[in-house]
């Protein structure tokens, strides 16, 4: 406990000056009654019936979204007018699946035994920052020190951090040697680096489960297969027994936490979607006996595309920096991911837009959408991932997701129109998050 209080006296002191430096002037938490018009020259509000609006003007009070006017008509003397007649204007972007307290590198094992859990979470504060950046007002980070990413969470949402909104599930629920533990250093470091999450037996791993919530958890992440990125050849088949599943999802319903897998494996999909489980993450091997599981169950599928594309470009290329064992499996996985979309999008199964940053770079997360498009979707139905269907997987429609009167202002725009080009949004001009305008190209 002095560790943890330690870590987060520590990063609110340096992210504070770090915000003071580096976002733009004016944008500091909103006083309660201060008011700012943003002038839009074309509108997605609601991106779920894909209507374009033109010549609006958005009256923001403090932090929320109180009223949609016809016409440019924000009032200098009444508040801030931002002008972005201009441009295209669209909800704050949600990311399903970030691990903000780190990003892969050649130095990434060698981090995992020099680095604390006080300096993961101030690189977790300037990848926050950047991502934040790129458009992505609301992010889910699936996997990071409690310590780290639950003192991030904190720091962001008192305004000490600047950074997207976190909802946040600490350390990954996993078996003992499996996906989400510690691999490949020796026996004595693997003990040291074994989160309390790790579990065998289904009685442990409602144990995991419940000390994840106890914890600060707000969703619940297990690693249901193998991984790509876990240094050991373990294959990306099944990793938990169908009773420890059952025992996960139903401990963390009964918490009222959702779960969301890790799986490639089809054999680790199907078992835990049996099992009632939530949403599963990347889904590398599903088949039609997926496709009909997602759809009884109501489950979400997040694709991070941008993983897969990503780890096959770093194996197969000349500075390849995995290990042997994660090289044969990036080489394996990698390139199925974008048919594997385009069958679920295909058998109507509900996608939410996530990347795995921090496997690729946070700060590139726009660019999952054009890999969205290449599996088959609509530039508007990408963006929908991004929006309400994310707001809708993550259960926080109330909070995010849409432009509309008593939700947080988390808006965003570019200059084009991304439902031409979709990659337009790589391509970020303004963001403003919960009233606080942090970009204005």
């Amino acid at each position: 406990m002095m560790r943890f209080g330690l870590a987060l006296a520590v990063l609110m002191a340096s992210a504070s000056v770090a915000a003071a430096q580096q976002t733009p002037a004016g944008a500091q938490v909103s006083p309660s009654q201060t008011t700012t018009f943003v002038e839009a020259g074309r509108l997605l509000a609601d991106p779920s019936n894909g209507v374009v609006q033109r010549g609006k003007t958005l009256v923001i009070r403090g932090n929320q979204v109180v009223e949609i006017r016809d016409g440019f008509v924000g009032d200098p003397s009444q508040g801030r007018v931002v002008d972005l007649r201009e441009s295209f204007v669209l909800p704050g972007l949600i990311d399903s699946h970030v691990h903000l307290t780190g990003q892969q590198n050649p130095n990434s094992r060698l981090e995992e035994v020099t680095q604390s859990d006080a300096t993961q979470a101030m690189v977790g504060a300037r990848y926050a920052r950047r991502t934040l950046m790129a458009g992505f007002t609301t992010v889910a980070d699936l996997g990071a020190s409690n310590a780290a990413i639950f003192a991030l969470r904190e720091a962001v949402k008192t305004g000490d951090v600047p950074g997207p909104r976190i909802i946040a599930a600490g350390s990954s629920v996993s078996i003992h040697g499996g996906h989400g533990d510690a691999n490949g250093f020796r026996e004595d470091v693997l003990h040291l680096l074994s989160p309390e999450s790790v579990c065998s037996g289904a009685e442990d791993c409602m144990r995991a489960v419940r000390t994840q919530v106890r914890s600060g958890a707000d969703i619940i992440k297990i690693t249901a297969t193998g991984g790509v990125l876990s240094n050991t050849a373990a294959g990306l088949n099944q990793q938990f027994t169908d009773p420890e599943l059952a025992a996960i999802v139903e401990s963390a319903h009964r918490m009222g936490r959702q779960v969301t897998a890790h799986a490639h494996g089809v054999d680790g999909i199907n078992a835990f979607l049996r099992a009632g489980g939530d949403s599963i993450e990347h889904g590398t091997y599903l088949d039609d006996q997926s496709i009909r599981l997602f759809k009884q169950n109501g489950a979400w599928l997040v694709p991070t595309l941008l993983a897969g594309d990503f780890v096959a470009r770093v194996a197969s290329g000349s500075n390849n920096f995995f290990t042997p064992a994660q090289t044969a499996k990036a080489l394996e996985a990698g390139p199925k991911m974008l048919d594997m979309a385009r069958r679920a999008h295909e058998g109507g199964v509900k996608i939410a837009f996530g990347t795995d940053s921090g496997v690729s770079a946070h700060g590139d997360n726009a660019q999952e959408f054009a890999l969205l498009v290449r599996a088959g979707l609509t530039p508007l139905e990408a963006i929908q991932a991004a929006t309400v269907g994310a707001a809708e997987h993550l259960r926080i429609s109330r909070e995010a997701g849409k432009i509309v009167p008593g939700m947080p202002a988390d808006i965003v725009a570019v200059t084009g129109d991304p439902l031409t080009d979709v990659t337009e949004l790589e391509r970020m001009k303004f963001v403003m998050k919960s009233g606080v305008v942090y970009r204005a190209d």
